[in-house]
């Protein structure tokens, strides 16, 4: 790419213009600045078109016709950190200049040859440009304790109108990330141990103890006696006292063999009787 400064004339301020000699890649200059291409440049694709146009035009006529103009406008540097010239645009400028340019080589049909030439270069062409003064936009920075508003106390002020400490909140980052509350801490909560199933409401037994604790006492072991009145065996039956042997026939068994015997005694007797009458 080459640049070259040309002077105005009148008043006017100096102008420049980048004079780039390829078609296509990357032009870097100032925002404002004109864009031009070298005809040398497109040479070879003008004398394809021109060829092509299936008239009677001399593309290499139109060829070296295009390439003694060293200075064709496509563009403008834009006021931002790049843009771009398209091929048609291109396209449409070296139309221009190789209609003004009085060759023969365009032949007799010639807007048929210009048209040919035209979509040839616009296929064949592109650039990129680029703007090496642009400074972008600084982004507004968050205010810190010296931009607190007159009269703000910085604590937050919630939807009902109450003032919040955040003092105990995690500062956010510079790229705009809100700050975050600690995390809760549950650690001081009894539970059961893993793989231990136990009922809802004994979970969180009142005394601190779980089910299955080999310190509580066990169902089934000792005495009742002395033991609370939410822990004790199933049943609350007792033995009672008892002085004879186990094999003693006691007296309430003698009455009933007694009653048993003269019950029968009156059954038999009254059976034989029956027989005999």
């Amino acid at each position: 790419m080459a640049g070259g400064a040309f002077l105005s004339t009148g008043t006017a301020a100096a102008a420049t213009t980048l004079v780039s000699n390829s078609c296509t890649g990357s032009v870097t200059g100032q925002m404002g600045d004109q864009v031009a291409i070298d005809g040398a440049s497109v040479k070879t694709l003008v004398t394809n078109g021109a060829n092509n146009a299936g008239t009677v035009a001399i593309g290499s006529w139109a060829g070296d016709s295009i390439a003694k103009n060293h200075s064709i406008p496509v563009g403008q540097v834009p006021n931002a950190a790049g843009g771009e010239v398209t091929g048609a645009a291109i396209g449409k400028a070296v139309r221009t200049a190789l209609a003004n340019s009085g060759t023969w080589g365009l032949g007799l049909d010639w807007n048929k040859t210009l048209n040919s030439v035209e979509n040839t270069v616009a296929k064949g062409c592109g650039l990129t440009l680029l703007a090496g003064n642009y400074v972008a936009p600084s982004t507004p920075g968050q205010p810190g304790n010296a931009g607190t508003p007159q009269g703000s106390t910085g604590t937050s002020t919630s939807p009902g109108g109450a003032g919040g400490n955040l003092s105990n909140l995690n500062p956010g980052t510079a790229g705009g990330t809100g700050g975050s509350a600690p995390m809760r801490d549950y650690s001081g909560i009894p539970t059961a141990t893993a793989g231990t199933a136990v009922a809802p409401g004994v979970r969180y037994p009142a005394n601190g103890t779980l089910p299955g604790d080999a310190s509580a006492p066990q169902a089934g072991q000792g005495d009742q006696s002395g033991q609370g009145a939410d822990i004790r065996d199933a049943g609350n039956a007792q033995s009672l006292a008892s002085n004879s042997a186990s094999n003693d026939v006691q007296l309430p068994m003698l009455l009933a063999v007694i009653v048993l015997a003269g019950v029968t005694a009156g059954l038999v007797r009254t059976w034989v009787l029956r027989r005999a009458g």
